[in-house]
């Protein structure tokens, strides 16, 4: 950089006052003032739109990295999915390499799909019996006395039950 010292700057003062003059010296360096200010202010503009460039590339890079990584874990674990997936299908088809043989099963042919209506069988039987657990009211008493059948909301009760305007009384407000 241009080392500019205070014998320098007089000096350029002096020729300055000779050569533009004391009339008109306030104006040139105000002038020269608001210049040298913008030029500063181009320079730190450029300085920090580098420096953002710069933060920018390396963000982009971290996120290239990032996603990178990323795909690498997600394959690795489509991979084993899909490994544990061939071993399970293998084992369920009775491939050879199963660990657990039955006689009694060998004959039997397995379905990969159980039979839609016993599930829903089995769905009710295990929803009476979690109702039969998790009430209060004993079982002998339901069937006695009997449970209600239909149960309606608030507003259906209030709707039902509410007398038309002009039924009973007068239609005004007094």
């Amino acid at each position: 950089m241009i080392d500019i010292g205070l014998t320098k700057l007089a000096l350029i003062g002096v020729v300055a006052l000779v050569v533009i003059g004391p009339e008109r010296l306030p104006k040139v360096a105000r002038m020269a003032g608001t210049l040298f200010g913008r030029a500063q202010r181009y320079i730190n503009d450029v300085k920090s739109e580098v420096s953002r460039e710069m933060e920018l590339d390396e963000l982009r890079k971290m996120h290239k990295d990032v996603q990178d990584a990323a795909s690498d874990v997600s394959n690795s674990i489509h991979k084993s999915m899909s490994d544990t997936e061939a071993s399970i299908n293998d084992a369920w088809n009775g491939g050879d390499d199963s660990p657990v043989s039955d006689s009694s099963s060998a004959g039997s042919s397995w379905t990969r799909t159980p039979d839609p209506s016993l599930h829903a069988i089995k769905a009710k039987a295990f929803r009476r019996k979690k109702l039969s657990r998790t009430t209060g009211v004993p079982a002998w008493y339901k069937h006695q006395s009997g449970h209600k059948t239909r149960v309606i909301s608030a507003s259906a009760r209030v709707a039902k039950y509410r007398r038309p305007v002009g039924v009973g009384k007068s239609a005004g407000f007094f």
